[in-house]
């Protein structure tokens, strides 16, 4: 769906062309919007508050307390939870309360409060829209930066024609997609994310892992798509789900398995983020079946695993950038800054286990980016998918520049 995980406040006025309402709203959470429906008490005139509140899975919020329980609705929380407010259609009576300010219902309150883009579709008598107060107050609207949606044509009743009537429904979804797909960095680039543990065999109940949950790498994988990418996503044993339909999984265990899919990925990508925790031995002889227990020690002789981000490394062509991982100990910056030399890293995120908050199994993040000549950016300790924001954001500038 083109408007995955994208809230949009829609707002509804005392138009005649209030019930194509329904149908945009019934287009846009068929395109995978959460939308929240706003009607002015004009509104309700025209369309039931039922039918919008059916129709988005949600109760239609108009007044400023609820009636029954007195419940406030929060027009502050409404406009920072909102990607986009979408005012459709709008009245030249509401229009002029935006533009002078008059916060006397619950619509144009939240739009005062609001700090996402907002869009507006007008709709009414052509005469009326003709009229040079309608077109300064349009002009003002722009000049707040709100988004005019064009309104077509229709016929007067002198049977000239002139514009006044709101855009049909799916002309505003289009505009909605076009909207959220000019802002996204990375629209029609391919990735490849590992992500996670690898498991090596020791005998058919046992092997050799570590504690990644593999949470860094689906958060990036979901940054990654939400920019308009799309993800191959290559990952050793976890629970984890992806939810972005740009995401395509590929599941594996072993080393080996995730450096052979990684191969077959590489080469049509435009780059890769390194952020499996790759086994760097395995055992070089696994049982076929379980080893039973008989002395008190046991010996396992281990080989090294291919590095896979070497590998990529190796194959990577000046249009792609490469993105590795390093998780250190001691010696932090200069480990990290040997690793992003050695296997021909465009720049390389660096956890340190000496953060609280950080590393494996938790859902915060601490990193340091180490790029150009070694030069350390360091962020404060963030939520995962915040974490993956500023790395992809990082990513999208590094790709610009090639």
């Amino acid at each position: 769906m083109r408007l995955d995980g994208k809230h949009i406040i829609l707002g509804v006025t005392g138009s005649i062309a209030a019930y194509k309402a329904a149908y945009l709203l019934r287009l846009l959470v068929k395109e995978g919007a959460e939308v929240q429906v706003v009607m002015t008490p004009a509104a309700k005139e025209f369309i039931t508050p039922v039918t919008m509140s059916a129709l988005s899975n949600r109760p239609v919020a108009s007044e400023f307390f609820a009636a029954n329980d007195g419940t406030w609705h929060s027009h502050v929380d409404m406009g920072q939870w909102a990607d986009l407010m979408l005012i459709a259609p709008i009245t030249a009576a509401t229009m002029g309360k935006m533009v002078g300010g008059v916060a006397d219902n619950l619509l144009v309150t939240t739009y005062m409060s609001a700090k996402c883009p907002v869009m507006i579709a007008p709709a009414m008598d052509l005469d009326m829209f003709r009229h040079p107060s309608t077109l300064r107050n349009m002009e003002m609207l722009k000049s707040f930066g709100n988004i005019i949606l064009e309104p077509g044509e229709g016929e007067l009743a002198s049977g000239l024609h002139g514009k006044g009537r709101m855009q049909e429904p799916e002309q505003i979804v289009e505009e909605v997609v076009a909207f959220f797909n000019a802002k996204k960095k990375l629209l029609n680039k391919h990735f490849l994310v590992t992500a996670g543990p690898t498991y090596e065999k020791i005998d058919p109940v046992r092997f050799i892992g570590n504690y990644s949950s593999g949470k860094m790498g689906f958060a990036l994988s979901e940054a990654l798509a939400d920019e308009g990418a799309k993800v191959t996503l290559v990952c050793g044993p976890v629970s984890l789900q992806t939810t972005h339909k740009n995401i395509v999984r590929v599941d594996v265990e072993s080393a080996l398995q995730m450096k052979v899919a990684c191969e077959q990925v590489f080469p049509n990508a435009d780059g890769a983020i390194m952020c499996a925790a790759v086994a760097d031995y395995r055992p070089k002889h696994p049982a076929d079946q379980k080893i039973k227990r008989t002395r008190d020690d046991m010996s396992i002789e281990l080989e090294a695993t291919d590095d896979i981000a070497a590998t990529l490394g190796k194959l990577k062509t000046d249009r792609q950038i490469l993105v590795g991982f390093a998780l250190e100990t001691q010696d932090e910056l200069a480990n990290a800054a040997a690793k992003m030399k050695k296997k021909n890293l465009d720049f390389i995120v660096l956890n340190s286990l000496q953060d609280k908050g950080a590393g494996f199994g938790v859902d915060t993040n601490k990193i340091t980016i180490l790029s150009d000549g070694n030069k350390a950016e360091e962020f404060e300790l963030k939520k995962k998918s915040e974490v993956a924001c500023d790395i992809v954001e990082k990513l999208a500038a590094v790709l610009a520049g090639k």
